[in-house]
């Protein structure tokens, strides 16, 4: 029996339901990015599958982790890479960033849920949609077919909404010595106040 792509996209979602919440079943209208949003970040996700410097978080099934340059995180995901920025300069300071909802794009939205601020912007390009999502002082980024906005987005809500971090091993990190030594590396990657994209770079290397 042939399955449809956009029903075996509904299966994958509910599998990748199933597995992150264990025993209990969420019912995600998958067909409304609000909705996915608001109901992954509402809730207290605990596991992770990967440990970086400072920061833990879980790739979801059928997200691949790929590389890490320095706090950048290459991943992939059904013909999609996928770009993950972990600030933590954010983070130990407690930054907080600004943005606007803007009208002329394809979404924009602020959200704050359970503590935490961000937003989600996605901008068409050329056919395709650049997503744009920040999160508890991480940021994520994709440039898919809309086709797959939906599925992208769930997957970057569940990474960042796992994201947590350890404030001791930040603490060494940001000592003044280690901190001098990298801080002209953290800059280059470091998005501007919600700005930019590190996507170009990323792509620049393969």
């Amino acid at each position: 029996m042939i399955i449809e792509s956009d029903t075996m996209k509904k299966i994958m979602l509910i599998l990748l339901m199933l597995l992150v919440t264990g025993c209990t079943v969420v019912r995600i209208d998958t067909n409304n990015i609000d909705t996915i949003i608001d109901v992954v970040l509402s809730k207290e996700n605990t596991l992770y599958n990967h440990v970086g410097k400072g920061f833990k978080y879980f790739c979801p099934g059928g997200v691949a982790y790929i590389t890490t340059n320095e706090y950048n995180e290459k991943l992939y995901s059904d013909g999609n890479y996928y770009f993950l920025y972990v600030d933590i300069i954010s983070y130990y300071y407690k930054k907080e960033f600004n943005y606007e909802p803007k009208k002329d794009i394809y979404y924009s939205r602020i959200i704050s849920i359970n503590d935490k601020d961000g937003y989600v912007e996605i901008t068409e390009k050329d056919g395709l949609y650049l997503i744009k999502f920040y999160y508890n002082y991480a940021t994520f980024e994709a440039l898919v077919q809309k086709d797959d906005i939906n599925k992208v987005i769930l997957d970057a809500t569940y990474i960042l909404s796992t994201i947590k971090y350890n404030g001791n091993v930040i603490k060494v990190v940001m000592n003044e010595d280690y901190f001098n030594n990298k801080e002209e590396i953290l800059e280059e990657f470091k998005p501007k106040d919600g700005e930019g994209t590190k996507l170009k770079f990323e792509d620049s290397e393969g």
